[in-house]
């Protein structure tokens, strides 16, 4: 089974599983709002922290999840992160009061944030600089379509209940993690760059050595300003574009919803396998491929959103954001491999569970920054518009990364 020739693919698969059940599990409470307020009462506000509360956990758990990634075995992490978070689900099924529910979000906050880290790292560990950006890109898909599969949540919660939909989910996700524990490895001798000195390498990994190491490192502190930025502009557009559908061309809900996801996540799914695949292909003469790829990936979607935001022709404003969506993604498939370009390899998941924290911080913010100007009668375009300069922001800052070896 840990043939090397085979078993790297066979990992990406076994973990796409895994990613479309942990966005899966964290989506379909969205689409179940209004039977669970139904039977349990809350306000918009109080129904809004459920979400905020995962974010906010998940967030600040990420790097000490990240470390215990790197310090121990990846493979039992990932396995205990979807066992705790599938039982979590299933007790979820349980609720009957918004404290039950508000501790059970929390909860599955800590026990998701185990699980990104360890898997982009494991990825790495598995795969040669030849196929790195693309198995991500494969697995950053496999996440998207957990994410584009929430109506399942609201489906089942109008045919059934929303108890039985967390409970079936939860189900699933505690004998999946029983099957992986005969399918999930870790590689036994992982290979380490050269241009880090023996002593070094031997060293015990440390989570306060850890923080040192990472964040004395310019490119690293640069990774988690265009990591914080991308996640906001995610957030700026793809949660207000429905809206802007709907006012800027008088579409119906369905009409709306329908532009701005049916079309725009498959598209999104589209770029971030290509992304992988065209850096893995251009770095075999490039050693900046995977730096630039995302720049230039983000310098095409800046006009794309601008005369989308700016024109009132409904196909151009869909095909100025589909190619938005086919783009930006690039950044997704890369910034794992960017991560073991610019820093040591012993922190692959720690760094990550930084980048995971700064994501959610500034992607909370930047939902807030959206609201506030929102409420100050700010059109939409100019919010679209703020997100495209933002992406012009990280193209510069991508541009000016050097790998380890170059600044050594």
């Amino acid at each position: 089974m840990t043939n090397k020739k085979y078993y790297p693919w066979l990992l990406v698969a076994l973990l796409c599983i895994i990613g479309c059940l942990n966005y899966l599990d964290r989506m379909m409470i969205v689409t179940m709002r209004s039977s669970i307020i139904e039977e349990i009462p809350m306000t918009d506000a109080q129904f809004g922290l459920l979400t905020s509360v995962f974010l906010w956990v998940y967030g600040f758990t990420s790097p000490i999840a990240g470390y215990i990634a790197d310090r121990f075995n990846r493979s039992i992490v990932i396995i205990g992160s979807l066992f705790v978070w599938s039982l979590v689900t299933w007790l979820t099924s349980l609720a009957t009061s918004f404290e039950y529910l508000l501790a059970a979000r929390a909860l599955m906050g800590i026990s998701e944030a185990f699980y990104i880290p360890a898997a982009m790292a494991l990825i790495m560990d598995w795969h040669s600089d030849r196929t790195k950006s693309t198995a991500v890109g494969l697995h950053v898909g496999g996440i998207m379509i957990g994410q584009s599969l929430g109506f399942i949540g609201g489906w089942i919660a109008e045919t059934h209940t929303w108890h039985y939909a967390f409970h079936i989910f939860g189900v699933i996700g505690v004998i999946y993690a029983v099957c992986l524990i005969f399918l999930l490895k870790d590689r036994k001798e992982v290979p380490v760059k050269t241009d880090v000195v023996t002593d070094e390498v031997t060293e015990k990994i440390d989570f306060k050595l850890a923080i040192q190491n990472l964040f004395r490192n310019r490119a690293f502190v640069a990774v988690v300003v265009i990591w914080g930025l991308a996640g906001a502009i995610s957030w700026m557009i793809n949660g207000w574009l429905p809206t802007y559908y709907k006012e800027q061309f008088n579409l119906s809900q369905t009409e709306a919803g329908l532009y701005s996801t049916a079309y725009f996540f498959p598209v999104m799914l589209v770029g971030v396998i290509l992304g992988g695949a065209i850096a893995d292909w251009w770095s075999k003469t490039n050693g900046r491929a995977r730096i630039w790829l995302p720049a230039i990936g983000f310098l095409i979607a800046v006009p794309a959103v601008f005369i989308a935001s700016y024109t009132a022709i409904l196909w151009v404003t869909v095909g100025g954001f589909l190619i938005y969506a086919l783009t930006r993604p690039f950044i997704d498939a890369n910034m794992m491999p960017i991560l073991g370009i610019i820093s040591d390899k012993r922190y692959l998941a720690t760094g990550y569970g930084f980048l995971n924290l700064c994501s959610c911080i500034v992607g909370g913010v930047g939902i807030y920054v959206a609201g506030a100007l929102r409420d100050g009668q700010v059109n939409l375009n100019v919010i679209f518009q703020v997100a495209a300069l933002s992406m012009i922001i990280c193209a510069f800052l991508l541009f000016r990364l050097k790998p380890k070896t170059e600044v050594d």
